[in-house]
């Protein structure tokens, strides 16, 4: 039954899903403020990677131990500004609880994996009909490590990535010379994923398949959707600044801003900004071959169509807090260590330098399924660190929950009720 659906945000979960509700015959509106592709989404300014094999949530065990740490150094892998700390503690705990054990770790795991298995593949075909294909490869992507030991030192994530599926090759240092020429000499190991992939411009795939959206007969609307009209378990409107767009039902894939839309179709949620930055190089001097993963910036690194980049960091600041931009700096000066060919002296006009919100839950689990209030309104946000890879099996689970099918892959581990029950007033498993 054609029905007509707003998908509420236009970053790449809201565009694939788009794509999929219209190849199933319902009318579509997109409804956001924004530019589509834009560098005001996190689509814009992710690292590049296609990756199934990213199963581990951001907070492990013993994570607890280092935060006392973070707090006091705003430069570190994970900042948190003081400022916004009481606002963000009952988020970090249920962070910190989320990964307390090896055992959570890999239920996380479980879950993640059918949701970013084939990742590459399923963006290619999206891609493709867009008429973008050229955008995503499949070559593979390369951790990389000092020495093998520092390799063996993670060996809890290693171990959780493999009971899930997960393979690799290992890579002696006359192995990873060979396929990468340009890296540092300080790298002499490395892990090459072969079912990894990447996006070379993730913001121009966003603003393609919006386009091809729009030809297939979506509607765009630059509005910014700021509550629901639910009445007796039934959604009749999609409420604007300007006005109320009567529809059948809602996809709630805002990003960042999902929270107060999830809070009005009766969920009330932890989602947190993990504000992350970039540096992009403009013509570099040198480029990798294989999107890469250093173990000692834990940071991604890729070879785009805008140059080399190098995304990462975590800063708990809420969304409003002003851009720490020394957090870009860090990012660009390990691209000047990785690789010996760039220029220590670059100008500033060849570095371009970004900062956006990953919009997250606490235990590194999107909320994909029907809304609290009414089964007209669908979840589908708080991806994390996973929102590109993750973004074309979300979109196919919405049509399928919509069109009354049994969803591909089980999607219990990511209903928004499992955030009922406080997870700090548990004891750690």
């Amino acid at each position: 039954m054609s029905r007509h659906i707003v998908v509420i945000g236009a970053g790449i979960v809201g565009a694939a899903t788009a794509l999929e509700l219209l190849r199933d015959g319902h009318r579509v509106t997109l409804l956001d403020p924004g530019e589509p592709g834009g560098a005001q989404a996190a689509s814009y300014g992710n690292g590049c990677w296609l990756s199934p094999m990213s199963v581990i949530p951001p907070a492990g065990p013993g994570l607890w131990r280092r935060l006392p740490g973070y707090l006091t150094d705003p430069l570190g892998p994970l900042a948190i500004r003081w400022r916004h700390l009481p606002r963000a503690t009952p988020w970090l705990l249920r962070y910190l609880a989320a990964g307390w054990t090896e055992r959570r770790v890999a239920a996380a795991a479980r879950a993640l994996r059918p949701l970013l298995i084939d990742a590459p593949a399923l963006h290619r075909r999206l891609a493709e009909a867009a008429g973008v294909g050229h955008l995503i490869e499949q070559r593979g992507g390369l951790y990389l490590f000092p020495e093998r030991r520092d390799f063996l030192a993670e060996a809890m994530a290693w171990r959780v990535r493999a009971s899930v599926g997960v393979s690799w090759l290992e890579l002696d240092e006359t192995e990873l010379r060979q396929r990468e020429p340009n890296l540092d000499r300080r790298y002499r190991f490395a892990v090459l994923v072969e079912e990894a992939g990447q996006c070379r411009d993730p913001g121009a795939l966003v603003a393609a398949l919006v386009a091809a959206a729009e030809r297939e007969g979506a509607t765009l609307r630059r509005l910014r959707a700021t509550g629901l009209r639910i009445i007796g378990g039934r959604l009749h409107a999609v409420l604007t600044g300007a006005e109320e767009l009567a529809c059948d039902a809602a996809v709630i894939a805002a990003g960042i801003h999902s929270r107060a839309l999830a809070a009005a179709a009766g969920d009330r949620l932890p989602l947190e900004s993990e504000r992350g930055y970039h540096a992009v190089i403009q013509d570099p001097e040198a480029m990798p071959r294989l999107p890469l993963m250093p173990s000692d910036g834990k940071m991604a690194i890729a070879p785009t169509d805008g140059g080399l980049r190098c995304a990462g960091q975590v800063e708990i600041a809420g969304i409003d807090a002003a851009p720490d931009w020394r957090r870009a700096a860090i990012l660009r000066d390990h691209l000047l260590r990785t690789f010996p060919a760039l220029p220590r002296d670059l100008p500033a006009e060849r570095v371009q330098v970004w900062m956006g919100h990953r919009p997250s839950t606490p235990d590194g689990l999107p909320c994909i399924g029907r809304s609290r209030a009414s089964a007209d309104v669908i979840h589908a946000f708080g991806h994390g660190h996973v929102g590109l890879t993750a973004a074309p099996r979300t979109a196919r689970l919405v049509a399928q929950i919509l069109g009354g099918r049994t969803p591909e892959i089980p999607i219990a581990p990511f209903a928004a009720t499992r955030f009922r029950v406080l997870a700090h007033h548990r004891p750690p498993a």
